[in-house]
């Protein structure tokens, strides 16, 4: 940081556009954190509110020129802290770049600006006949810019892929305040590294993604859907691990414990089944086919009973389907619901375990829960590509619940690394989780990462102190 006093804010303010630049403390401090709990909030010199790449731009080199740390945000939808303000930094948020560029029909591509949020693109793109797969539990309020940072996931995952798997191109401001492309708009291209991958998960800490393209596939057309029950998670991930070796397509395949499903009930009523130990919900769209479709979830039911569900039900009504749907999605602030009603603590975690090891992380979260009976340990997730998000319930005014779920959040993480999987599937490291990524990295591929960051950041503008922090 600069040891030269506080710079002259006019000189930025000349610079963007008019109203851009915000020194108002309390819009500022609503602007210096995500959702994620034990994560330091500072105290940020100013927010910037860009409307345009010329004003990213200007920001960069402001904060180049004056060595002051910048920390790039979107939505604030986040879990991690890894858009929370360092003291004297620059808040840069791009969520007002949030227009839709074009749609290339002929080609299969589309092109935002970072601030479009989710939701609204994939219904623009329907008046297309197009769809973005991809889609976080966030899709309603979590920006596309964000989920670019983050590689965010979702329930399509298993079937359609995540950001990564879509993502052509990108327009990014370097450290230098230049706007360059990496990656690139065709079908195939293999010239030079593809340099857009490197931004992908980044987090902001490379530069800032100022223009995002990408690929589109045809309107993906309404799924059946078949939802099976039983009497603990170790059955329900053997069903998942049996029905996806047995070459399974399904379009989504979610998991929900039943502390999970009894919070969401008592959150809204949705109908569901009350009782049960874990439930899983299959969606299978068959490709367009009605008839692949129906033989995916006849395959999940036949499974299911085979690994003894206790109740296996199965609907072609699209209102079913969207409910169930709504009910998955609702478990986010169903939990909020229910931290609030036992002190207020929640902590999300994210880990990803290779399919096979479902049922081993199952039972390694039940003993996690078991040696800690003064908080409470959840889980959802997305079963088909071993992303599972068990949520820590505690109370936040008892330092020794606190403590303790501190220590299973911990537990958790290790679980992941213990069963050949990683610390994070789609939240993002953040602040919250830096310490453990240098757990997850090798010694060599630390390096790498301190050497690309040194190399695209030679100052270390962009959210230092955040994801790479922990790294030697």
């Amino acid at each position: 940081m600069s040891t030269r006093g506080l710079p002259d804010l006019n000189e930025l303010a000349t610079e963007l556009s008019s109203n851009a630049l915000v020194t108002d403390t309390d819009v500022i401090a609503a602007h210096s954190s995500d959702r994620a709990l034990f994560s330091p909030v500072g105290n940020a010199l100013a927010l910037v509110r860009a409307t345009c790449v010329e004003d990213v731009q200007a920001t960069v080199r402001f904060a180049a020129k004056h060595a002051i740390p910048i920390i790039p945000s979107g939505a604030r939808t986040g879990l991690s802290g890894g858009i929370n303000a360092l003291d004297g930094c620059i808040l840069l948020s791009v969520a007002k770049m949030n227009r839709i560029l074009e749609v290339n029909t002929l080609d299969g591509t589309v092109t935002v600006e970072p601030g479009v949020i989710n939701l609204d693109l994939k219904k623009h793109l329907a008046e297309f006949n197009l769809s973005y797969p991809p889609d976080p539990g966030s899709v309603a309020i979590s920006t596309i810019g964000g989920n670019v940072a983050t590689n965010a996931g979702g329930m399509c995952c298993v079937k359609y892929g995540v950001t990564r798997d879509f993502v052509r191109s990108l327009k990014v401001v370097t450290a230098d305040g230049e706007v360059t492309t990496v990656g690139r708009n065709t079908a195939k291209g293999v010239a030079g590294f593809d340099l857009a991958q490197l931004f992908i998960g980044s987090e902001g800490t490379l530069g800032v993604i100022v223009e995002v393209t990408l690929r589109t596939v045809p309107k993906l057309a309404d799924p059946l859907t078949s939802v099976a029950l039983f009497s603990d998670p170790v059955h329900a991930a053997r069903t998942v691990t049996d029905y996806l070796g047995a070459g399974a397509t399904p379009s989504l395949l979610e998991y929900m414990d039943g502390g999970t499903i009894e919070a969401v009930n008592a959150y809204q009523n949705f109908g569901l089944p009350s009782g049960a130990g874990a439930m899983l919900i299959v969606q299978s769209d068959g490709s367009g086919s009605m008839t692949r479709a129906q033989e995916d979830l006849e395959l999940f039911q036949q499974v299911a009973q085979d690994n003894g569900a206790t109740d296996v039900m199965y609907s072609d009504d699209p209102r079913d389907s969207e409910s169930l749907v709504a009910a998955r999605r609702a478990v986010a602030p169903a939990n909020e619901k229910l931290a609030h009603s036992r002190g207020g603590g929640e902590l999300v975690d994210d880990v990803c375990v290779p399919r096979g090891r479902l049922a081993e992380f199952f039972e390694r979260q039940a003993q996690i829960a078991q040696k800690f009976p003064d908080i409470l340990v959840i889980a959802c997730g997305h079963a088909g590509d071993g992303n599972m998000h068990p949520n820590v319930i505690f109370d936040a005014s008892d330092p020794v619940s606190t403590q303790h779920a501190k220590e299973a959040f911990g537990m958790i993480m290790q679980a992941g690394l213990d069963l050949g999987g990683t610390i994070t599937g789609e939240h993002g490291v953040g602040v919250l989780k830096a310490e453990w990524l240098a757990r997850e990295l090798s010694p060599s591929a630390q390096k790498m990462h301190v050497a690309i960051k040194q190399a695209l950041d030679p100052q270390g503008i962009f959210s230092p102190g955040k994801m790479l922090s922990h790294l030697g």
